[in-house]
């Protein structure tokens, strides 16, 4: 990238949102195109300071400030080489010359003159795409559709069903006659694990087709040159002998022709933890493939530099093809949610084991006196009602559906928790609006609402003519063609560039090809984010020489270089009201919110710099300083529309939005401004004011600030906990490891960090970060491919959308949580019953997985389409897990803790992690002392089991009792027939009620029992949406999937209860009276009253 201002093509388009919210609530942190870090140290004069912290603090606030980042300061490994892998490889192209190449690859280009070349034609590429096949590798082995299905189905709930489903198969064979209504109950619970794997797997094998697909409409692409015309293909379509321009990622081998500064980062073959130069070898290299020069890699980074070669090979045919130890399979990642569901599964299975296994010791001592048939019978129920089957594939199943809906919101998410997101503040059109030079400042276009003292742009006026050539001849853009004229063709570079070269284009009196190459370039330094400056020498003669070196970047890096400036023609010396006129022009340019660029030049004298002047980077050969300052450009990129409003409404609802671009900080500050990122004062803003120093302000007098990438290497723990805790943030002039290190230090302190970032140096933050999430339009192929989600619009605006839709899955999933546990209390406790009192069993264990397995399951997962409460209800929520002083104080100390009491290695003094049983408990305690709230807490336990469970106990119970009082039973003689049974009697009343009856009274008593929890579960439906509201406001009613599912499981309850040929199976009775169903409705209304 050639971005002499900022280290991003969108000027204030990056942003941090720290954010302490639900695992969906993804803060996030979006960075800038960033240009390549290139190891150069410079001493730099004045520059705008950020905010320089002072304060006196004790050695224990030392400790405790800088114990929650100590490990950032740890040395990491580098990963050493790949093996002898790396020395088989079969690549011998690199050793021929370049004029052997032309001919073993039958193409064309121009090594002296790269932009010349003509490559291959279109004809000769399609035949050796159809030859060779596409550019493509073999994909790495992955899991067959059987072992992801495999995976699906043991789990820990379905292991527990179908071992719980085998046991009554091993009781059947045991007593065949005894066990033989068994039989439905073990098949059941076996089916039931295979439709939960069933359906976990397809809705797997659906988002991943989903996934592909989206994935296919952006393929990686790049440029090449055919029939002598840049062209923009799928990197898939390249081919041996396509001439190609390096700038990205490489999508194939290619032998280098000619290069500018080529770095390469190789790590991801070789390991080499350090960028590799590559320059053109004419006469080929002799080296091994791996260490030679003028050979790049399919996949490596260009990190800096450009370069054009030719494609030699392309496939399974390249050196990552030929590795195979390189193509690993899947990653095995678990997102925060599986990782949260996962805990909860195990915690309900461990209970439901536990319960079983106390219920049968008790059974088997009681109520079945040594009958383990009948007591394993009875301990599969208790397991089978503890047990939420149906849960996993709820979760599914609402997880997908919000992807969906995401996915028509342009954004493909590739995690699904990644649904709250970030993206571009500007609109990436840069153009030219001011210019200053000889001290006077200039307007591009009228509509630019300057003051009257500025004077419209006349080529004629002091320094103008300067700076569009230096605009033109300074430049590394290229057109995809060249045979249209200047206004029609389209510039491949960035935005700056872009802006730059039609502002220039517009006012050059010649054609600005012939212009260029009348100007040729001899040498050039390109523009990278340590020097953030670019420099050309061009043959332009002038009355001392031929050659004239531009320059042109950030400001102060520029004025640094300068001795001179230019005025009306002449050099004059840099004076201290020069210097006054140059800030006041600097500050009424960026304190507008606009990039501004520096432009200066040399006249080299040919007695010190002759024509054949060697130039050289390495050793420092060429003009460095004595410049004469020419001018100052301001471009503006007018933020997008929906900017402003989407930042205040993501403040409500409690993000915490920085903004890190490569912008100057008056610069970066006024675009802040500008879209209500910042409201409050800084410090200079302050001090601006009441006219006191700036060292006078305390820090907590101010809301807002502003650091300078300078300070951030020095920043110590307890600056960077006063940094974060500010509500309103910049960090200006950073450059690509300030980037990483932001995201590092934000994690530090317990914050979930999402990058937003559309460049090849985002790909480390992208990585790093929590979340990663790249720009379709505006990004890189790299970072696409390094982020967890893609933007396919680039739209900031769509981030409320994301974030609300995020909140909304969560509370979805929550509340489909809540209403799905809230039946295992009446479940368990008639089974509690059933062994401790005893009573007639109110609950068969085939009648509780209808309940789980059937309405249940269709209810809970209606939730997937539930409305918020309120129409602002979601953005006003307090964030899940808020980051807040406390939980940084507890943080912290245990790091500190940690970091004292950990022993070492004896040996190599490493240190020696703890056990595993001590983090456990650690981790423990920090859960249930912190303010966060999780998917699964203790109030959603507590509702659904000591609340709504024990109101819809109790109306199943006294439904229950009035159906057996009805038929004559009262609860004592309930007790008395069933100790009886428990004995060895025959009947379980007097012999005045004949047995068909009692059969018949226990069916309409179990069927009252199933019917009941499903009257008072529709209820509930409504009652845990009553967070905000009432339950039965218009918005907690508006879901019409609710009613369907409750219409599904009163069908599926009349089906089952009053079908005869059913009663064999489950029990029912076409005997109930309707009128006792108002028994559990009364319980209903008791429920909502309840949860109102």
């Amino acid at each position: 990238m050639d971005l002499p201002e900022s280290g991003s093509s969108h000027p204030a388009d990056e942003l941090i949102s720290r954010r302490e919210d639900d695992i969906h609530g993804i803060r996030t942190v979006a960075f800038p195109e960033d240009e390549i870090i290139r190891e150069e140290k410079h001493v730099v004069g004045t520059r705008p300071k950020g905010v320089e912290m002072k304060r006196t603090i004790t050695q224990e606030d030392k400790e405790l400030a800088a114990a929650g980042y100590q490990h950032l300061d740890e040395k990491k490994d580098h990963r050493g080489a790949q093996g002898s892998n790396v020395s088989n490889v079969d690549i011998q192209e690199h050793r021929l010359p370049l004029e052997s190449i032309l001919d073993a690859l039958k193409t064309s280009f121009d090594y002296k003159d790269a932009g010349q070349s003509y490559g291959l034609t279109h004809e000769e590429a399609s035949e050796r795409l159809k030859r060779d096949g596409p550019n493509v590798l073999t994909p790495p082995k992955k899991k067959s559709a059987l072992r992801k299905f495999m995976d699906r189905l043991l789990t820990m709930f379905n292991i527990l069903l179908i071992v719980a489903g085998i046991l009554e198969y091993v009781l059947l064979g045991i007593d065949f006659k005894g066990n033989f209504q068994n039989t439905y109950l073990g098949g059941i619970l076996i089916a039931v694990a295979f439709i939960n794997a069933s359906i976990d797997f397809y809705q797997i094998q659906k988002s991943e087709a989903i996934l592909a697909s989206f994935l296919a409409m952006i393929p990686p692409a790049c440029h090449v040159v055919r029939d002598g015309t840049i062209k923009a293909i799928p990197a898939a379509d390249l081919v041996k002998g396509d001439v190609f321009y390096c700038g990205d990622k490489t999508p194939a081998d290619m032998v280098i022709f000619s290069a500018t500064d080529l770095k390469v980062d190789n790590s991801s073959l070789t390991g080499e933890s350090e960028p590799q130069e590559r320059f053109p070898v004419p006469n080929g290299s002799s080296a091994r493939p791996v260490e030679a020069d003028n050979l790049v890699f399919n996949s490596t980074l260009i990190v800096n530099g450009e370069a054009w070669g030719v494609v030699v090979r392309t496939g399974d045919h390249t050196f990552i093809g030929q590795i195979a130890s390189l193509t690993g399979g899947e990653s095995g990642n678990e997102s925060p949610l599986a990782v949260e569901i996962g805990r909860f599964v195990v915690i309900v299975s461990c209970i439901a084991i536990i319960f079983a296994v106390v219920f049968f010791a008790v059974g088997i001592s009681t109520v079945y006196k040594g009958k383990a048939a009948q007591t394993v019978t009875f301990a599969v129920s208790i397991l089978v009602a503890f047990v939420p089957e149906g849960l996993p594939s709820v979760v599914t199943l609402l997880l997908s559906i919000a992807a969906r809906r995401m996915a028509k919101q342009n954004v493909l998410v590739k995690d699904l928790q990644g649904v709250e997101t970030l993206g571009t503040l500007t609109r990436n059109q840069m153009t030219v609006t001011n210019l200053w030079s000889g001290e006077k400042m200039h307007s591009a276009f009228q509509s630019n609402n300057d003051d009257e003292t500025t004077e419209r742009f006349s080529m004629d006026a002091s320094g103008m003519r300067e700076i569009v050539d230096i605009s033109a001849l300074n430049s590394k853009i290229k057109f995809d063609r060249n045979d249209v004229p200047f206004e029609q063709r389209t510039i491949l570079g960035d935005a700056t560039e872009t802006g730059l070269i039609r502002f220039a284009g517009r006012y050059l009196t010649s054609d600005f090809d012939d212009y260029v190459k009348q100007h040729p370039k001899v040498f050039e330094v390109p523009f990278n984010s340590t020097n953030k400056w670019a420099l050309v020498i061009v043959n332009k003669k002038h009355e001392t020489g031929n050659l004239t070196s531009f320059l042109k970047g950030a400001p102060e890096r520029v004025l640094a270089k300068c001795t001179t400036y230019l005025k009306d023609g002449k050099m004059e010396p840099i004076t201290d009201d020069f210097q006054k006129a140059y800030d006041d022009a600097y500050n009424y340019m960026a304190s507008r919110g606009h990039r501004v660029i520096a432009c200066a030049q040399s006249l080299l004298s040919k007695e010190e710099y002759p024509a054949d002047y060697a130039f050289s980077r390495t050793d420092t050969r060429y003009p460095t300083n004595g410049y004469c300052f020419v001018g100052l450009v301001s471009l503006e990129d007018p933020p997008k529309h929906g900017v402003r409003e989407a930042i205040g409404t993501l403040r409500l609802a409690g993000i915490k939005v920085m903004m890190v671009t490569g912008d100057h900080p008056k610069t970066a500050e006024a675009i802040a401004r500008k879209i209500n990122l910042i409201l409050g004062d800084t410090r200079e803003t302050l001090s601006a004011k009441t006219g006191r120093r700036v060292e006078d302000i305390y820090d907590d007098e101010v809301s807002a600030v502003v650091v300078h990438g300078d300070d951030i290497d020095g920043l110590q723990g307890w600056q960077w906990d006063q940094i974060f805790a500010k509500q309103e943030i910049v960090f200006a002039r950073t450059s690509p490891k300030h980037k990483l290190e932001i995201v590092k230090r934000a994690q530090a302190l317990g914050h979930i960090v999402g990058v937003t970032g559309d460049g090849v140096n985002d790909s480390p933050a992208l990585k790093k970060a929590d979340l990663g999430i790249a720009m379709n339009i505006s990004g890189s192929d790299v970072s696409k491919e390094a982020a967890n989600m893609i933007l396919l619009d680039d739209n900031f605006a769509s981030t409320v959308k994301g974030v609300a839709e995020g909140r909304q899955i969560f509370v979805n999933l929550k509340r489909s949580i809540q209403y799905t546990l809230s039946h295992s209390t009446p479940e368990v406790i008639p089974q509690l019953l059933y062994v401790v009192v005893p009573l007639p069993l109110p609950l068969s264990a085939i009648l509780i997985l209808v309940i789980d397995l059937g309405f249940e399951l269709c209810v809970a997962l209606s939730f997937a389409w539930d409305k918020p409460e309120t129409a602002d209800g979601l953005m006003r929520m307090n964030p899940r897990k808020p980051v807040t002083q406390r939980s940084i104080h507890m943080l912290k100390k245990r790091a500190l803790r940690r970091t004292k009491t950990l022993a070492r290695d004896t040996e190599t003094q490493q240190l020696i992690s703890p056990s595993r049983a001590s983090e456990f408990w650690e981790d423990l305690w920090e859960r249930t002392s912190s303010d966060g709230e999780t998917l699964v807490d203790g109030k959603l336990l507590s509702y659904a089991y000591l609340e709504a469970g024990v109101i819809e106990v109790l109306g199943a119970l006294i439904a229950y009792f009035v159906v057996f009082f009805k038929q004559g039973f009262a609860p004592g003689d309930l007790r008395r027939a069933q100790q009886a049974s428990a004995h060895g009697g025959t009947s379980i009343i007097p012999l005045i009620i004949s047995a068909s009856q009692q059969v018949d009274a226990l069916a309409q008593a179990q069927s009252i029992v199933y019917l009941s929890i499903f009257i008072t579960q529709c209820f509930n439906v409504f009652a845990v949406k009553a967070k905000l509201t009432f339950p039965f406001t218009r918005r907690t009613i508006s879901n019409p999937y609710n009613f369907c599912g409750i219409l599904a499981g009163a069908c599926l309850g009349m089906f089952i209860v009053y079908t005869p040929p059913l009663h064999v199976v489950f029990g029912g009775t076409d005997q109930l009276s309707p009128l006792y169903w108002l028994i559990p409705v009364a319980f209903g209304v008791l429920l909502l009253a309840w949860a109102s």
